[in-house]
């Protein structure tokens, strides 16, 4: 049928237009269809996916909490069988877990027994087992009654056992790289020292000693004039060796670089390192054998321009065998820490610098409290000194094991004195406090210049005034300076500018300390030069301190977290000698110099 147009006339329909537009329209339909189609398969996938995701995640869940639920049972069976055995029960995962005292069973007796040493004191040992009837463990307890050692027993769960031998693992790894190592004979060493005087005389003999003899000397010479350090600085030309004496460096001599290599290579198979790494600093120790008593050598080696350089820290325990009255400390003072010492709850934080003494205080504190009524446990980074009867646990980031978690488990050990090494962190701080306010006598240090500082510091972690101000007895800092040689200091009157200075700060002390007339009179001590001394002036370093008490007044002043200005002037108007005041009358009574006073304390 045709269509009407503008002009009327009848058109007929051109069916190829028709036909086209069919097909194009059933071609888009078509599309849309499909389209729909995928979208909804795509869809479909999504939802099939994310189901899966989700079931996964609902599966992972559900075996957490199943293996959660496991692990519990497990503790909670062991806990039931301590309880019906009379025993104490611990968790290894928080535990501290003396890395040496493992070392007493070996990893495959330690296995088949079902049980692993714990801790040491003396010979009294603490040994972790899963069941005490059981006759493997038997076997092996029986074994430590025939080497003389006595032993309470501890309920563990077998997760805990578990991770527990780890420990051997750790031990192995170290041990493996000092395979081959060589060793240095005390008596050697000993023969070597008497025949040194002095630094001059070590290096006439250093000259003329073959590369392979010169480590022995040295040691030998350390160990003779009492060095806490050899340091092997490599220079562009020669290698620099230095002796740390009394605190400060001094040269020893320079030699050349050629033997450095064979030297180097055998220090570091002493202290267990790797030879073919040079480029990485390493750290390692070794022990010296002698009849009064072992000496540790740490290692430190630290790659540089020309060089590897070595730093040996001589631990000798002669040097920690210090008593309270030895440190140095004035009368007034010694009976103010023998008081606090006496206390069973709060604690004594001891500051100052790297190398001021306090590891050295702190064992005094410890060696003066220590009784066989009294549970003493410390946490510590590293134990560098071993002391008889008292627990000594090391801290071990790589094994988990910090500061905080080591105190946190040591709280549940029920100790009367806890000496944490350092406070570093918020956690070590409020849990310390927490320990000194529920029936601990807590002993610590801190990283700051003065005993006003203490209390900043504290808030300055995180710790609340509030838990600072009844928890902290007493603060204190402390530094070291050198003692005039006896041999050679000579006593003349005082110089004018010298005078100035102990009238500056000495004038207006508590009258209990009793002080000559400050005048132009006045002889005091001032050092020289001779061989007994190394040519220093100076042997030996003596403490010098200060120390403030926590009273009501305190309290209420740190409630308001206040500055150290404000701490250091209460505690000054309490009756406090300042650290300066105090080197100052070492000063005065000749034991040291004005010179060596400003040189560590300042003005």
């Amino acid at each position: 049928m045709g269509r009407l147009t503008p002009s009327g006339i009848t058109a007929k329909p051109k069916l190829g237009l028709l036909k086209s537009a069919s097909l194009h329209n059933l071609g888009r339909v078509l599309r849309t269809k499909k389209l729909k189609s995928d979208k909804i398969k795509v869809a479909a996938r999504i939802n099939m996916a994310q189901t899966t995701v989700k079931t996964e995640a609902l599966e992972k869940e559900l075996e957490k909490k199943l293996s959660t639920i496991q692990i519990q049972k497990t503790e909670d069976d062991a806990k039931a069988l301590a309880k019906k055995l009379g025993l104490p029960y611990v968790n290894l995962k928080a535990f501290p877990v003396d890395a040496n005292a493992v070392l007493l069973v070996d990893e495959k007796g330690a296995r088949e027994g079902k049980l692993i040493v714990i801790s040491k004191s003396g010979q009294n040992l603490r040994v972790a087992v899963l069941d005490p009837q059981n006759q493997q463990t038997q076997l092996v307890l029986n074994k430590l009654k025939e080497r003389d050692f006595t032993f309470s027993l501890i309920i563990v769960s077998e997760l805990s056992l578990q991770t527990g031998w780890q420990r051997y693992q750790l031990k192995k790894g170290r041990a493996e790289t000092a395979l081959g190592s060589v060793t240095i004979e005390g008596a050697e060493l000993y023969d070597l020292s008497k025949q040194i005087k002095d630094i001059s005389d070590l290096k006439d003999r250093l000259t003329s000693l073959p590369i392979t003899k010169v480590l022995n000397i040295l040691i030998a010479g350390a160990l003779k004039v009492k060095a806490s350090d050899i340091h092997f600085e490599p220079e562009e030309k020669s290698i620099r060796l230095r002796y740390r004496l009394d605190g400060m460096l001094n040269d020893v001599v320079e030699f050349s670089p050629t033997g450095y290599p064979g030297l180097l290579s055998r220090i570091k198979l002493l202290s267990g390192l790797k030879i073919n790494i040079h480029d990485s600093p390493q750290d390692g120790r070794f022990t010296i054998k002698q009849e009064g008593g072992d000496i540790e050598v740490r290692v430190s080696i630290l790659p540089g321009a020309y060089g590897e350089n070595i730093v040996m820290r001589i631990l000798d325990p002669a040097t920690i065998q210090q008593k309270l009255e030895d440190l140095g400390m004035r009368e007034d003072m010694l009976v103010t820490i023998k008081k606090l010492l006496s206390k069973t709850t709060g604690a004594i934080l001891t500051t100052g610098p790297t190398g001021s003494g306090k590891t050295t205080t702190l064992y005094a504190f410890i060696k003066y409290v220590n009784s066989p009524d009294i549970k003493i446990i410390t946490i510590e980074d590293p134990v560098e000194y071993h002391i008889e009867g008292i627990s000594q646990t090391q801290v071990d980031p790589h094994a988990g094991y910090t500061f905080a978690d080591g105190l946190r488990s040591i709280v549940r050990q029920d100790p009367d004195v806890i000496l944490v090494g350092e406070i570093r962190d918020v956690e070590t701080a409020e849990i310390a406090m927490q320990a000194a306010l529920t029936g601990h006598l807590v002993l610590s240090t801190l990283h700051t210049n003065n005993a006003a500082g203490t209390i900043p510091r504290l808030i300055d972690l995180g710790v609340r005034p509030v838990t600072i101000a009844p928890a902290v007895n007493a603060a204190m800092a402390q530094r070291l300076v050198r003692r005039l040689c006896k041999s050679c200091k000579k006593k003349q009157k005082i110089k004018s500018e010298d005078l100035a200075t102990l009238k500056k700060y000495l004038t207006g002390l508590i009258k209990t300390i009793k002080l000559p007339e400050l005048n132009e009179s006045l002889e005091i001590y001032y050092p020289q030069k001779c061989k007994e001394c190394n040519s220093t002036g100076y042997t030996g370093r003596i403490g010098v301190y200060e120390l403030f008490e926590i009273d009501a007044e305190m309290e209420k002043l740190i409630l308001k977290s206040p500055p150290i200005s404000e701490v250091q002037e209460l505690a000054i108007k309490k009756g406090m000698v300042t650290l300066l005041q105090d080197s100052l009358l070492r000063v005065v009574d000749g034991t040291t110099a004005i010179e060596e006073v400003l040189r560590v304390v300042g003005e």
